[in-house]
């Protein structure tokens, strides 16, 4: 099932759905998905839509400079049910990205590739996180060429990540020497000027309706 996108914004975020058991918001980039440290850092998707929907409660997170699709729940049995889907991979996300570098598909037919290494923080330079085979836990992204026009030097990409670690898509992706353009984080200088943000955006997302079960997918155009 795949509801029509709505024309209605709430506090500047796009509101993709809403029913009794779930929210599907489209978070811009350089908004924090929950609040951190500080009086500062306390403006975020998840207070933003809980003075909507006084019962919203956070499933999942975007890291403050990726845009695309949050789903968050109504209620605690909501919030268990969603949170289950996705502890058993019955929620899957899809990611458009640029990386810096020609990046050639070598899966015929531009299929999916698959890129297993295991990530951990990266304690002395936090938030920061890294490949670390001895102590990194198990992490898998799985990437294609994706249609669409990039700047000479670069290439879009789909992706589709399996785990969901901490930074894991941007690691990965500078692990394979391509980091994601703009990436302030894990890009070379030169790289990072090549855009104003992060070039991440979460364009897709399938799970299972809270209530019923049905399948339901959700779509958010790249804005980039």
């Amino acid at each position: 099932m795949r509801p029509r996108a709505r024309e209605v914004v709430v506090s500047n975020v796009p509101l993709i759905h809403e029913d009794e058991q779930l929210i599907v918001l489209n978070k811009p980039a350089g908004l924090l998905a929950v609040p951190g440290k500080g009086p500062d850092k306390q403006d975020c998707l998840s207070t933003r839509a809980q003075a909507r929907w006084p019962d919203a409660l956070v499933v999942h997170r975007l890291d403050m400079a990726t845009s695309g699709l949050v789903v968050m729940a109504r209620g605690i049995e909501a919030q268990r049910s969603l949170s289950l889907a996705f502890e058993e991979r019955r929620i899957h996300k899809r990611y458009t990205a640029v990386v810096a570098g020609d990046m050639p598909n070598p899966e015929p037919d531009n299929g999916w590739n698959t890129i297993n290494l295991p990530l951990m923080a990266d304690w002395p330079h936090r938030p920061r996180q890294k490949v670390d085979h001895e102590h990194g836990k198990p992490s898998i992204t799985r990437w294609r060429i994706a249609s669409g026009h990039t700047a000479p030097g670069t290439t879009r990409l789909e992706l589709e990540p399996v785990t969901g670690r901490t930074h894991q898509l941007r690691v990965h992706l500078q692990a394979l020497g391509h980091p994601m353009v703009g990436d302030a984080l894990y890009a070379e200088p030169e790289q990072i000027a090549m855009a104003r943000r992060l070039l991440l955006h979460a364009h897709w997302i399938s799970l299972p309706h809270p209530l019923h079960g049905q399948a339901m997918e959700f779509h958010s155009p790249c804005p980039f």
